[in-house]
């Protein structure tokens, strides 16, 4: 018997629970670039176990889905340390429900599994509803007394380090509990969303915005998940960030700062964080035509960046999006540097920076353009008024 194989008996005498919080943390440090020798085989075996058809789809026990389903539309996959508003990683779900289980309502969590279970057994889908929702408002009622206090947040947040070393699985169970507690709010908001946003126009902007104003009043603390079900229909991430500049008095970052959803340029900050984590996966594992397209991606976002918020670079938003595309050059850099000079690299081709071409920047120019034609008009009118 091998190493593996010796380590793979010892697992299987830990609860299946266990063993999944274990592969949810396997992955979890493989995305932050930690490589452990096993791990693969491990994981593999552990994903053959709770994972269905090869998809990144944590096959908890039935009390958990049931549990964690109104978060389903803001899960995430992978694990970035990162904080992503709006969004919850779904490797983060297996430890949070073996802590609230195991040290946040240990007793009640037995009953309501054993629960669930007799009502899934007994082919009864609306009272396992019931079951899942009564014990939702008891974890709420239970966390929100808990982070009242200093000791109670510095206790949960001991208790939670004990399943995973994530930095960010703490902020998930603040974020769960600000989704929990908004009820059916969420839902009712995703359901009049249009299915998709193939083209987020001023007039598309002007109705999302409106229903988002609709909804801040009631849910503030949910304003920024609502703003992730919206950025689930549009066709491209950066597009989010039309919903502070549209509005903003010019395009300059301090303007587009000062809006209620200034906050969604940290968000699609996120989404290239993310896309940089990708990328570094992609690299490792060889897959350089998925490198390819990730990068392509990239450039495009950091692009429309640079020509929606006039000074970002000056911005904390640019500071942050420099020091992304300086780790992201760092990666390309180690990729292409394997290969002789005389090698071309498909990761080192101009074409993957197309803005970088002739149209690219007249592209660019045209977009300025319009931007100071739109504010002068924009402070003309203004003026126009004071008089």
């Amino acid at each position: 018997m091998n190493e593996i194989d010796r380590l793979w008996e010892f697992l299987q005498r830990l609860t299946p629970l266990s063993r999944s919080c274990l592969l949810s943390e396997l992955e979890r440090l493989e995305l932050c670039g930690i490589d452990m020798p096993g791990s693969a085989d491990i994981q593999t075996r552990l994903r053959a176990e709770f994972r269905k058809d090869g998809l990144h789809q944590a096959r908890a026990t039935n009390p958990s889905r049931y549990f964690f389903a109104p978060l389903e539309l803001l899960l995430m996959d992978g694990a970035p340390e990162h904080p992503n508003a709006g969004r919850i990683s779904r490797n983060t779900l297996t430890p949070i429900w073996e802590w609230i289980c195991r040290d946040l309502l240990p007793t009640m969590a037995r009953d309501y599994t054993k629960a669930i279970n007799d009502q899934v057994a007994a082919n009864n889908p609306k009272e396992v509803l019931k079951i899942a929702a009564a014990f939702q408002t008891k974890v709420i009622k239970v966390l929100e007394n808990t982070l009242a206090s200093a000791d109670g947040t510095e206790l949960a947040r001991s208790k939670l380090t004990q399943y995973t070393a994530s930095r960010t699985a703490f902020d998930d169970v603040k974020k769960m509990l600000h989704v929990l507690r908004a009820g059916d709010a969420l839902p009712k908001f995703n359901e009049k969303l249009p299915e998709k946003i193939a083209k987020f126009d001023d007039g598309q902007v002007a109705r999302i915005t409106a229903q988002l104003d609709a909804f801040r009043k009631s849910q503030t603390e949910a304003l920024p998940f609502a703003l992730t079900l919206v950025a689930r229909r549009l066709k491209t991430s950066w597009e989010l960030v039309r919903l502070a500049t549209k509005t903003a008095a010019s395009k300059s970052a301090t303007d587009v700062a000062a809006q209620p959803y200034a906050c969604v340029v940290p968000m699609v900050l996120d989404r290239l964080d993310d896309k940089r984590l990708a990328l570094r996966i992609a690299l490792r594992h060889n897959r350089v035509l998925v490198a390819r397209d990730l990068l392509a991606e990239i450039y495009d976002l950091e692009y429309a960046l640079k020509v929606r918020i006039d000074g970002i670079e000056q911005s904390e938003w640019g500071i942050r999006l420099q020091q992304l595309m300086d780790a992201i050059a760092a990666l390309v850099s180690a990729e292409v540097s394997r290969f002789p000079a005389n090698v071309g690299h498909i990761l080192g081709s101009r074409r993957l920076r197309s803005h970088d071409s002739l149209s690219g920047k007249l592209t660019y120019l045209a977009w300025k353009g319009r931007d100071v034609v739109q504010d002068g008009a924009a402070a003309f009118r203004k003026l126009i008024g004071q008089t």
